[in-house]
Protein backbone atom coordinates (compact mmCIF):
# COMPACT_ATOMS: atom_id res chain seq x y z
CA UNK A 1 0.00 0.00 0.00
CA UNK A 2 1.27 3.46 -0.86
CA UNK A 3 2.10 6.01 1.80
CA UNK A 4 -0.69 8.31 0.59
CA UNK A 5 -3.16 5.45 0.99
CA UNK A 6 -2.15 4.99 4.62
CA UNK A 7 -2.58 8.71 5.27
CA UNK A 8 -6.06 8.66 3.73
CA UNK A 9 -7.12 5.75 5.91
CA UNK A 10 -5.90 7.59 9.00
CA UNK A 11 -7.77 10.72 7.97
CA UNK A 12 -10.98 8.72 7.55
CA UNK A 13 -10.55 7.15 10.97
CA UNK A 14 -9.94 10.57 12.53
CA UNK A 15 -12.92 12.02 10.68
CA UNK A 16 -15.20 9.28 12.00
CA UNK A 17 -13.85 9.79 15.52
CA UNK A 18 -14.52 13.54 15.41
CA UNK A 19 -18.07 12.99 14.17
CA UNK A 20 -18.53 10.48 17.00
CA UNK A 21 -17.26 13.06 19.50
CA UNK A 22 -19.67 15.66 18.12
CA UNK A 23 -22.49 13.16 18.55
CA UNK A 24 -21.43 12.62 22.18
CA UNK A 25 -21.53 16.39 22.77
CA UNK A 26 -25.01 16.56 21.23
CA UNK A 27 -26.19 13.91 23.68
CA UNK A 28 -24.61 15.70 26.63
CA UNK A 29 -26.37 18.98 25.86
CA UNK A 30 -29.67 17.33 24.98
CA UNK A 31 -32.27 19.07 27.23
CA UNK A 32 -34.12 15.75 27.59
CA UNK A 33 -31.05 14.20 29.17
CA UNK A 34 -31.96 15.17 32.74
CA UNK A 35 -29.47 12.76 34.29
CA UNK A 36 -26.54 14.68 32.87
CA UNK A 37 -25.71 18.05 34.41
CA UNK A 38 -22.69 19.68 32.78
CA UNK A 39 -20.62 21.71 35.22
CA UNK A 40 -18.19 23.41 32.91
CA UNK A 41 -15.57 24.21 35.53
CA UNK A 42 -15.33 20.57 36.65
CA UNK A 43 -16.33 18.51 33.60
CA UNK A 44 -13.01 17.67 31.93
CA UNK A 45 -14.66 15.01 29.74
CA UNK A 46 -16.90 17.61 28.13
CA UNK A 47 -14.00 20.02 27.63
CA UNK A 48 -11.84 17.28 26.11
CA UNK A 49 -14.54 16.49 23.56
CA UNK A 50 -14.81 20.15 22.58
CA UNK A 51 -11.04 20.48 22.39
CA UNK A 52 -10.77 17.46 20.08
CA UNK A 53 -13.26 18.99 17.64
CA UNK A 54 -11.64 22.41 17.82
CA UNK A 55 -8.13 21.03 17.28
CA UNK A 56 -9.22 18.91 14.32
CA UNK A 57 -10.74 21.95 12.61
CA UNK A 58 -7.82 24.29 13.29
CA UNK A 59 -5.05 21.80 12.49
CA UNK A 60 -6.62 20.39 9.32
CA UNK A 61 -3.92 20.97 6.66
CA UNK A 62 -5.94 21.94 3.57
CA UNK A 63 -8.93 23.99 4.62
CA UNK A 64 -10.51 23.93 1.14
CA UNK A 65 -10.56 20.12 1.28
CA UNK A 66 -12.08 20.01 4.75
CA UNK A 67 -14.54 17.07 5.04
CA UNK A 68 -18.07 18.31 4.51
CA UNK A 69 -19.41 15.65 6.88
CA UNK A 70 -17.38 17.06 9.78
CA UNK A 71 -18.20 20.63 8.81
CA UNK A 72 -21.93 19.92 8.69
CA UNK A 73 -21.85 18.05 12.00
CA UNK A 74 -19.89 20.84 13.71
CA UNK A 75 -22.10 23.52 12.18
CA UNK A 76 -25.20 21.66 13.36
CA UNK A 77 -23.69 21.46 16.85
CA UNK A 78 -23.18 25.24 16.93
CA UNK A 79 -26.71 25.87 15.66
CA UNK A 80 -28.16 23.54 18.29
CA UNK A 81 -26.12 25.25 21.01
CA UNK A 82 -27.33 28.71 19.99
CA UNK A 83 -30.95 27.57 19.82
CA UNK A 84 -30.81 25.88 23.22
CA UNK A 85 -29.03 28.87 24.74
CA UNK A 86 -31.88 31.12 23.58
CA UNK A 87 -34.45 28.66 24.93
CA UNK A 88 -32.62 28.53 28.27
CA UNK A 89 -32.68 32.32 28.46
CA UNK A 90 -36.45 32.33 27.97
CA UNK A 91 -36.89 29.59 30.59
CA UNK A 92 -34.81 31.53 33.11
CA UNK A 93 -36.89 34.64 32.47
CA UNK A 94 -40.08 32.65 33.09
CA UNK A 95 -38.64 31.14 36.27
CA UNK A 96 -37.73 34.60 37.56
CA UNK A 97 -41.31 35.74 36.97
CA UNK A 98 -42.62 32.62 38.68
CA UNK A 99 -40.30 33.21 41.63
CA UNK A 100 -41.58 36.76 42.02
CA UNK A 101 -45.16 35.50 41.79
CA UNK A 102 -44.48 32.88 44.45
CA UNK A 103 -43.17 35.53 46.83
CA UNK A 104 -46.38 37.51 46.30
CA UNK A 105 -48.46 34.37 46.91
CA UNK A 106 -46.50 33.66 50.08
CA UNK A 107 -47.48 37.08 51.42
CA UNK A 108 -51.13 36.59 50.46
CA UNK A 109 -51.24 33.15 52.08
CA UNK A 110 -49.69 34.55 55.26
CA UNK A 111 -52.44 37.18 55.39
CA UNK A 112 -55.08 34.47 54.90
CA UNK A 113 -53.61 32.33 57.68
CA UNK A 114 -53.72 35.31 60.03
CA UNK A 115 -57.31 36.05 58.99
CA UNK A 116 -58.63 32.53 59.62
CA UNK A 117 -56.52 32.09 62.73
CA UNK A 118 -57.97 35.19 64.34
CA UNK A 119 -61.47 34.47 63.01
CA UNK A 120 -61.41 37.81 61.25
CA UNK A 121 -64.76 39.00 59.97
CA UNK A 122 -65.36 37.82 56.42
CA UNK A 123 -62.57 35.23 56.53
CA UNK A 124 -64.73 32.69 54.70
CA UNK A 125 -65.23 35.07 51.79
CA UNK A 126 -61.49 35.73 51.63
CA UNK A 127 -60.73 32.02 51.54
CA UNK A 128 -63.34 31.50 48.84
CA UNK A 129 -61.88 34.35 46.78
CA UNK A 130 -58.41 32.78 47.02
CA UNK A 131 -59.56 29.38 45.74
CA UNK A 132 -58.35 30.24 42.22
CA UNK A 133 -54.82 31.01 43.45
CA UNK A 134 -54.16 28.09 45.77
CA UNK A 135 -54.63 24.34 45.60
CA UNK A 136 -57.66 22.60 47.02
CA UNK A 137 -55.52 21.21 49.83
CA UNK A 138 -54.49 24.70 50.98
CA UNK A 139 -58.04 26.04 50.80
CA UNK A 140 -59.30 23.07 52.81
CA UNK A 141 -56.71 23.54 55.55
CA UNK A 142 -57.47 27.25 55.75
CA UNK A 143 -61.09 26.26 56.40
CA UNK A 144 -60.00 23.79 59.08
CA UNK A 145 -58.07 26.49 60.95
CA UNK A 146 -60.97 28.91 60.65
CA UNK A 147 -63.50 26.43 62.01
CA UNK A 148 -61.37 25.18 64.91
CA UNK A 149 -62.45 26.73 68.20
CA UNK A 150 -59.11 26.16 69.87
CA UNK A 151 -55.46 25.86 68.89
CA UNK A 152 -54.58 22.74 70.79
CA UNK A 153 -56.30 20.10 68.70
CA UNK A 154 -54.25 17.81 66.50
CA UNK A 155 -56.34 18.75 63.50
CA UNK A 156 -55.57 22.43 63.98
CA UNK A 157 -51.85 21.80 64.43
CA UNK A 158 -51.66 19.56 61.36
CA UNK A 159 -53.44 22.17 59.25
CA UNK A 160 -51.13 24.95 60.46
CA UNK A 161 -48.09 22.80 59.76
CA UNK A 162 -49.19 22.28 56.15
CA UNK A 163 -50.00 25.96 55.66
CA UNK A 164 -46.72 27.19 57.15
CA UNK A 165 -44.77 24.68 55.05
CA UNK A 166 -46.49 26.03 51.94
CA UNK A 167 -45.51 29.58 52.86
CA UNK A 168 -41.91 28.50 53.39
CA UNK A 169 -41.79 26.73 50.03
CA UNK A 170 -43.22 29.74 48.23
CA UNK A 171 -40.73 32.07 49.87
CA UNK A 172 -37.69 29.87 49.35
CA UNK A 173 -38.52 28.87 45.75
CA UNK A 174 -36.31 25.83 46.25
CA UNK A 175 -37.33 23.95 43.11
CA UNK A 176 -37.14 27.08 41.00
CA UNK A 177 -33.63 27.79 42.25
CA UNK A 178 -32.59 24.23 41.37
CA UNK A 179 -34.03 24.56 37.87
CA UNK A 180 -32.34 27.93 37.39
CA UNK A 181 -29.00 26.54 38.50
CA UNK A 182 -29.36 23.64 36.06
CA UNK A 183 -30.20 26.02 33.21
CA UNK A 184 -27.30 28.33 34.05
CA UNK A 185 -24.88 25.39 34.04
CA UNK A 186 -26.29 24.29 30.70
CA UNK A 187 -26.01 27.80 29.26
CA UNK A 188 -22.36 28.07 30.27
CA UNK A 189 -21.63 24.81 28.46
CA UNK A 190 -23.58 25.93 25.39
CA UNK A 191 -21.75 29.25 25.37
CA UNK A 192 -18.44 27.40 25.56
CA UNK A 193 -19.38 25.42 22.45
CA UNK A 194 -20.36 28.59 20.65
CA UNK A 195 -17.06 30.27 21.44
CA UNK A 196 -14.68 27.38 20.80
CA UNK A 197 -16.24 25.53 17.86
CA UNK A 198 -17.82 28.50 16.13
CA UNK A 199 -14.56 30.47 16.09
CA UNK A 200 -12.69 27.47 14.71
CA UNK A 201 -15.25 26.99 11.93
CA UNK A 202 -14.59 30.53 10.70
CA UNK A 203 -11.30 29.21 9.31
CA UNK A 204 -13.12 26.73 7.06
CA UNK A 205 -14.91 27.77 3.86
CA UNK A 206 -18.46 26.45 3.93
CA UNK A 207 -19.17 23.74 1.34
CA UNK A 208 -22.06 25.81 -0.05
CA UNK A 209 -19.79 28.81 -0.49
CA UNK A 210 -17.28 26.76 -2.45
CA UNK A 211 -20.02 25.51 -4.77
CA UNK A 212 -21.36 29.02 -5.22
CA UNK A 213 -17.91 30.30 -6.17
CA UNK A 214 -17.58 27.58 -8.80
CA UNK A 215 -21.06 28.28 -10.17
CA UNK A 216 -20.38 32.01 -10.28
CA UNK A 217 -17.14 31.50 -12.18
CA UNK A 218 -18.89 29.26 -14.69
CA UNK A 219 -21.62 31.85 -15.21
CA UNK A 220 -19.02 34.57 -15.62
CA UNK A 221 -17.14 32.49 -18.20
CA UNK A 222 -20.34 31.87 -20.13
CA UNK A 223 -21.19 35.56 -20.04
CA UNK A 224 -17.72 36.50 -21.25
CA UNK A 225 -18.03 34.05 -24.14
CA UNK A 226 -21.46 35.41 -25.03
CA UNK A 227 -20.22 38.98 -24.91
CA UNK A 228 -17.20 38.11 -27.04
CA UNK A 229 -19.39 36.33 -29.58
CA UNK A 230 -21.78 39.26 -29.70
CA UNK A 231 -18.95 41.73 -30.19
CA UNK A 232 -17.55 39.66 -33.06
CA UNK A 233 -20.98 39.52 -34.64
CA UNK A 234 -21.37 43.28 -34.26
CA UNK A 235 -17.94 43.82 -35.81
CA UNK A 236 -18.76 41.56 -38.74
CA UNK A 237 -22.08 43.33 -39.28
CA UNK A 238 -20.37 46.71 -39.17
CA UNK A 239 -17.73 45.61 -41.67
CA UNK A 240 -20.39 44.14 -43.94
CA UNK A 241 -22.44 47.33 -43.82
CA UNK A 242 -19.33 49.41 -44.53
CA UNK A 243 -18.34 47.27 -47.51
CA UNK A 244 -21.87 47.41 -48.86
CA UNK A 245 -21.91 51.20 -48.55
CA UNK A 246 -18.58 51.48 -50.35
CA UNK A 247 -19.84 49.26 -53.18
CA UNK A 248 -22.93 51.42 -53.58
CA UNK A 249 -20.78 54.55 -53.75
CA UNK A 250 -18.57 52.98 -56.44
CA UNK A 251 -21.59 51.85 -58.44
CA UNK A 252 -23.12 55.32 -58.31
CA UNK A 253 -19.87 56.84 -59.49
CA UNK A 254 -19.86 54.59 -62.58
CA UNK A 255 -23.42 55.48 -63.66
CA UNK A 256 -23.28 58.09 -66.49
CA UNK A 257 -25.15 61.35 -66.02
CA UNK A 258 -28.51 61.57 -67.82
CA UNK A 259 -29.00 64.00 -70.78
CA UNK A 260 -31.87 66.24 -69.78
Amino acid sequence: MSRSGIVNVRMVITEEKIISNIDKIQKLINPNNKKQIIQLEEDTYFKDLIESVKSYIIEYPKKKNFPSSVYNAAYSLVETSIKQFEENTKKVENLIKQREQNIILAGELTDLINAVNSKEEGWKDKVEAASSKFSEDIIENLGVVGRCKGKTSQRYQDAMKILNAKVTNLESNLYIEIDMERLEDSSRALSYIGIEVSDALKLIPAPEEIENVVDTQEVQNVNVENVATTEVQKTNVTKSDKNEAENIQVANANIPASDE
